[in-house]
């Protein structure tokens, strides 16, 4: 049997926080197909409250503002998975597919990442003089150095149940150490494997090591000699999802995809906005940027599909 197209979608947006909602109402106003992936409880602003937004007064709480902003963009047509991204790859007919924890495949003309950033590590003493020295905050970047080897894996989310699930194929031993994983369960039923073991309601005390990782303390006091630990939070981050397609990232921290002023990346029909394209961390940042972003990219979706058609 043949194997089947995967859905395509004109813009395909990563991101449910202001920037990615802003993109697709604008995106979706222009009737075009139009998909957002992500989970609005991941986005910074789900916790928090507003009080310094133009137009709007007092103080609100973000998960409303957030579930307002869900609400306006499929009455504008835009449809919702709540699933993470676990990876990006161009297609020879030129279009980006994206595959999801759940691992279904969707492809689109535009692609715009509004991801948001993971702003801080575990926060334990030593963490620092050990990153490259075995911890590491990317599993796709990094994995292959660690054949043969035991390792672990920290997080709650799909990047680190995917990191899991990547590390198994190269790895001797695999340990997630998660508090409340919260991934599908299609992609929870892949961590059952031989060389996988899954510590729920664990969390990390102590790491030891000086030039280099040599094991982590638990909570509950016990000790897992390693040879490397990655620290995998939410959902997958700008370096694992685009970089590998070309998309520039900042030269300092490699934190941050760079744009310009229609939020275009260096690489065509991939568009950034919001917390991933830097500071300030500010919702109206990330709306004007969204905003362009979404007309930017429905704009060039529109024209890769009327130059389709004209085939």
């Amino acid at each position: 049997m043949a194997k089947k197209d995967p859905p395509l979608y004109d813009v395909i947006i990563l991101g449910t926080g202001p920037a990615g909602l802003q993109a697709a109402i604008h995106a979706a106003r222009k009737k075009i197909e139009v998909l957002v992936l992500g989970r609005p409880r991941s986005s910074s602003l789900y916790r928090a409250h507003i009080e310094n937004y133009c137009c709007i007064p007092g103080v609100k709480a973000g998960e409303e503002l957030l579930l307002t902003g869900i609400k306006q963009a499929e009455g504008f047509g835009a449809k919702f998975l709540q699933e993470d991204a676990v990876a990006t790859a161009a297609s020879p007919g030129g279009t980006y597919q994206i595959t999801t924890e759940s691992g279904e495949t969707y492809s689109a003309y535009a692609l715009i990442i509004a991801t948001g950033i993971t702003r801080h590590g575990l926060g334990l003493r030593g963490e620092k003089d050990l990153i490259g020295k075995g911890i590491s905050y990317c599993v796709d970047c990094d994995a292959n150095f660690y054949h043969d080897a035991r390792v672990a894996v920290v997080g709650d989310g799909s990047a680190a149940a995917h990191g899991a699930v990547t590390l198994s194929k190269i790895a001797r031993q695999v340990t997630l150490i998660t508090r409340h994983l919260k991934v599908s369960p299609a992609l929870e039923a892949e961590l059952n494997r031989e060389n996988v073991s899954i510590l729920k309601g664990a969390t990390i005390k102590e790491l030891r090591g000086t030039n280099r990782l040599d094991s982590i303390v638990l909570r509950d006091g016990t000790e897992l000699q390693l040879d490397g630990l990655f620290v995998e939070g939410g959902a997958k981050g700008a370096m694992e999802l685009v970089a590998f397609l070309g998309v520039k990232l900042d030269p300092e921290k490699f934190t941050y995809i760079l744009t310009d002023r229609k939020q275009a990346t260096n690489i065509p029909g991939i568009y950034a906005a919001g917390d991933i394209c830097g500071r300030p961390f500010q919702m109206a940042k990330a709306v004007g940027e969204g905003c362009i972003a979404g007309l930017s990219a429905s704009s060039f979706a529109l024209k890769k599909r009327s130059e389709e058609t004209a085939k």
